[in-house]
C-alpha cells in the first residue's frame, strides 16, 4: 500500500496558471494524508527492524531500471516521462574493496609512532647513560669511606694492618737509595755547571793571551805560552765535560724514570693492600653480626668484594718483587759502568793525560762536541 501510494505522488502531474500560481487542487489533501500515512509507517518499521547499515541499504536500493524520470517539471506532459527500462546498467552497489587498493604508508599514525620510538631510545639511552654515572659514583664513595676508615684505625692503632716485612724492607731501601742518589745527581749537576763556567773562562783568556801576544811583542813569547797551555786546558775540560754531562744522563734516567717507575707500582701495590684490609674488616665485622637473610646476602656480598681485593693485592705483589729484583740488577750494571767512567776521566784530566782522556770516551762510545762549535772563533770575528 506505501508503494502504491508514493508511486502515485511521484507521478502526479501539478498544473501551473497562466500567472505562474498553482491552481488549487483536491489532490493536494489526498498527497498530505498520504505523506503523514508513509511517515508513520517509516517510524514503525524502523521501531522494529533498527537501523540498516549501509551496504544492506545500498545493495537491497531501487534499480534504476525500475523508476521513472520526469524530464517535463511540474505541470509537463506525460511525453515528457521517459522510462528508466532504455537505461543499461547495474544499480549501485558498494565495494568493501576499494578502500584497500590505495594502501597510505609513512603518513599519519606511522610518521608518529617512528618518532615517538626514536625519542623514547633516546631518553633510554640517556638514563642508561646517567644510572651507569651514579652507580660508578656510589661504588666510588663506598670505597672510598671504607678505604678512609680503614687508613685512620691503623693511625689511631685500633685496626690490624697486613705487611709483608721481607717486601716492605725492600721497598724502604729502595725508597733510602733513591734520595741518595738524587743527591749524588744533584751534585753532579753542580759540579757540570762549575766547569762548565771554568772552561768558558779558560777559553776566554786563551783569547785574551792569544791577541796580547799580537800587540805586545816584547811579551810576545810568555803571552803565547799562556794562550797554548789554557787552549790545551779547555779542550781537556770540554773533553771531561762530555763524560760528566753523560755521567749525569744516565744516573738521571735512573733515578726518575726506572726507580720513579717501580715507586709508581710500589703505590699501587700500597692502595691495594690498604683496599684489601678495609675489605677484610667489613667482612669480619659483618661475620660477627648476626645470621639472619638479610646480614646472609651482606656477608656473601662482602665475601665476594673481598676476594676481588685480595686477587688485586697479591698480584700487585707479586709485580713490585719482580720490579725491585730488575730494578737491582739494572742498577748495579748502569752504576758499575757510570763509576768506572767517571773515575777514568776525572784521574786522566788532572793528570794531564790527553791520550787516556780520549780513550776513555771512546771506550764508552761518547761523542763530543766542542763547546764554541756554533760561536765564531777569534780570527773569525776578526
Amino acid at each position: 500500500m506505501t508503494d502504491s501510494v508514493m508511486s502515485k505522488a511521484a507521478t502526479m502531474e501539478i498544473p501551473i496558471n497562466s500567472n505562474g500560481d498553482t491552481g488549487a487542487l483536491q489532490e493536494d489533501d489526498s498527497l498530505e494524508q498520504a505523506a503523514k500515512l508513509q511517515w508513520s509507517l517509516d517510524e514503525k518499521v524502523e521501531s522494529s527492524r533498527g537501523t540498516r547499515d549501509l551496504q544492506q541499504v545500498m545493495v537491497s536500493g531501487p534499480n534504476l531500471n525500475e523508476t521513472s524520470i520526469v524530464s517535463g517539471g511540474y505541470g509537463g506532459t506525460a511525453e515528457g516521462i521517459i522510462p528508466t527500462s532504455s537505461i543499461k546498467g547495474p544499480a549501485v552497489h558498494y565495494n568493501p574493496e576499494f578502500n584497500k587498493r590505495i594502501p597510505v604508508t609513512g603518513l599519519g599514525p606511522n610518521m608518529h609512532h617512528s618518532s615517538s620510538s626514536s625519542s623514547v631510545t633516546a631518553e633510554e639511552t640517556t638514563h642508561g647513560v646517567a644510572v651507569e654515572k651514579i652507580e660508578a659514583m656510589r661504588k666510588w664513595s663506598l670505597n672510598t669511606y671504607k678505604c678512609t676508615k680503614q687508613m685512620l684505625s691503623e693511625r689511631f692503632g685500633r685496626g690490624s694492618k697486613t705487611v709483608d716485612l721481607e717486601l716492605e724492607a725492600q721497598i724502604e731501601l729502595l725508597r733510602d737509595t733513591k734520595r741518595k742518589y738524587e743527591n749524588v745527581l744533584r751534585l753532579a749537576r753542580a759540579l757540570t755547571n762549575h766547569f762548565y763556567n771554568m772552561v768558558q773562562t779558560q777559553h776566554a783568556l786563551g783569547d785574551t793571551f792569544a791577541d796580547l801576544s799580537q800587540k805586545s811583542p816584547e811579551l810576545r813569547d810568555e803571552f803565547g805560552y799562556n794562550a797554548e797551555t789554557q787552549k790545551l786546558l779547555c779542550k781537556n775540560g770540554e773533553t771531561l765535560l762530555g763524560a760528566i754531562n753523560f755521567f749525569v744522563s744516565s744516573i738521571n734516567t735512573l733515578v726518575n724514570k726506572t726507580m720513579e717507575d717501580t715507586l709508581m707500582t710500589v703505590k699501587m701495590f700500597e692502595n691495594a693492600r690498604l683496599e684489601f684490609d678495609a675489605y677484610r674488616s667489613d667482612l669480619e665485622e659483618l661475620s660477627l653480626g648476626p645470621r639472619d637473610a638479610v646480614a646472609m646476602a651482606r656477608i656473601e656480598a662482602a665475601q665476594q668484594q673481598y676476594q676481588v681485593h685480595k686477587e688485586k693485592y697479591e698480584r700487585l705483589r707479586s709485580d713490585v718483587t719482580i720490579k725491585l729484583k730488575f730494578l737491582e740488577e739494572n742498577k748495579v750494571k748502569v752504576m758499575h759502568k757510570q763509576l768506572l767512567l767517571f773515575h777514568n776521566a776525572i784521574s786522566a784530566y788532572f793528570a794531564g793525560n790527553q791520550q787516556q782522556l780520549e780513550e776513555t770516551l771512546k771506550q764508552f762510545n761518547i761523542k763530543l762536541r766542542p763547546l764554541g762549535a756554533d760561536k765564531p772563533s777569534w780570527l773569525e770575528e776578526q
